[in-house]
């Protein structure tokens, strides 16, 4: 760990830009005598807390039936999150019927590997299951792995093509998708026509492990709500993170429940869903964003959150604390998101004229670091 009293900076801070000094010691941000860096020139933010991110999928495997690389991947995420600002990362990875990347043996080998590598690098992993509803024969198994791993967030999905499937269609894309899970397109179609015949068993099952993971202490979300109805259903459950929202009613219901919402920071960046549902900024020009997430892509929090600024949408403090205390909040993690004495010394310097982040300091520890602020570093 680092020891530095870091000055000359702009500091952003709750209220907005300061230029009072900070102070880097034992892993937290502390008032102890430390030696001076001169950070002249570069401005210093909270780092990063990433409540939703899947990214990590192209390191794991790269080329999908050709090389799987389980735990050199698991660590070559951990220096993109570093040079992208993260300082702490929610894992989202599927749990899912739709098998390949996205079932229950892939997920094992992802939360075996972030074991492995967890504490043995600066930014601090964490795992987010993504449970399929309809999975219903997956449901032990998955709460098996919440146990094991020590998961501590769960969030619901149905990709369920229902209408199709309710009118005896093919679901768009069936041979792609049949493909990628290793079976032929008969049998996927088979497997998806039976989960949408089980559908009036979900809900009590829904009901009873919801229960089970509120006994755990475990946070739970809901995926692509689309009805303020719908929201409810799940509020009822205990599931009260509103994971990107697809509607303007639905982010509403949330909000006016007290529901963090989480939207996606490359919606924010692109200015459009890439699905066609609402856009995250008409969300965030609306108030109705707690959070945004990486989802897939660890490059766009921090554009994301310039994106809101330079659109007029929030000012600076606002826009960044989307993606540092506002996540943090939906985490329950009062330790970080924010510069102050006594937490965790998770900082971010960036070049203010570029924007491009040049050094990142997780638990008190580099890292990353590039460029000529290594230099101030070092001398």
């Amino acid at each position: 760990m680092i020891e530095r009293r870091l000055v000359g900076a702009r500091v952003l801070r709750d209220s907005g830009w300061s230029d009072a000094p900070v102070t880097v010691a034992g892993g937290h941000l502390s008032d102890a005598p430390a030696r001076d860096v001169d950070l002249s020139g570069f401005d210093l933010l909270p780092g990063i807390v990433d409540v939703h991110g899947d990214g990590f999928e192209r390191h794991m495997a790269p080329r999908r039936g050709a090389l799987r690389e389980r735990d050199a991947g698991m660590w070559a995420v951990t220096s993109e999150l570093a040079a992208c600002g993260i300082t702490t990362a929610v894992l989202a990875q599927f749990w899912s019927w739709e098998g390949g990347m996205r079932g229950p043996e892939f997920a094992e080998e992802v939360f075996e590997s972030v074991s492995l590598v967890r504490g043995t690098v600066p930014v601090d992993l964490r795992l987010q299951l993504r449970l399929e509803t309809h999975y219903l024969e997956s449901f032990d198994r998955a709460l098996e792995a919440v146990d094991r791993w020590g998961i501590g967030y769960v969030v619901f999905n149905d990709h369920l093509p229902h209408k199709r499937l309710a009118e005896g269609r093919k679901p768009q894309r069936l041979v792609g998708q049949a493909l990628k899970s290793g079976r032929n397109p008969e049998a996927h179609l088979a497997l998806m026509q039976g989960l949408h015949a089980a559908s009036d068993q979900v809900p009590a099952a829904l009901d009873g492990l919801c229960g089970q993971l509120a006994e755990r202490g475990v946070r739970m979300g809901s995926h692509d709500d689309r009805t303020a109805e719908g929201r409810a259903e799940w509020r009822g459950r205990g599931v009260d993170v509103s994971e990107f929202p697809e509607t303007v009613e639905a982010a509403q219901a949330a909000r006016e429940a007290g529901d963090p919402v989480v939207l996606g920071a490359p919606n924010v960046v692109r200015g459009a869903s890439h699905a066609g549902n609402v856009s995250a900024l008409e969300l965030v020009e609306a108030g109705l964003c707690d959070a945004l997430a990486s989802d897939y892509h660890y490059p766009s929090p921090a554009r994301a959150a310039w994106r809101c600024v330079e659109l007029g949408l929030l000012d600076e403090a606002a826009a960044w604390g989307l993606v540092s205390s506002g996540p943090a909040r939906v985490l329950g993690l009062s330790d970080r998101g924010r510069i102050a004495e006594g937490l965790r010394a998770d900082l971010v310097v960036m070049e203010p004229q570029t924007r491009r982040i040049v050094a990142t300091i997780a638990g008190g520890q580099v890292a990353w670091m590039s460029g000529a602020v290594a230099g101030r570093f070092l001398a």
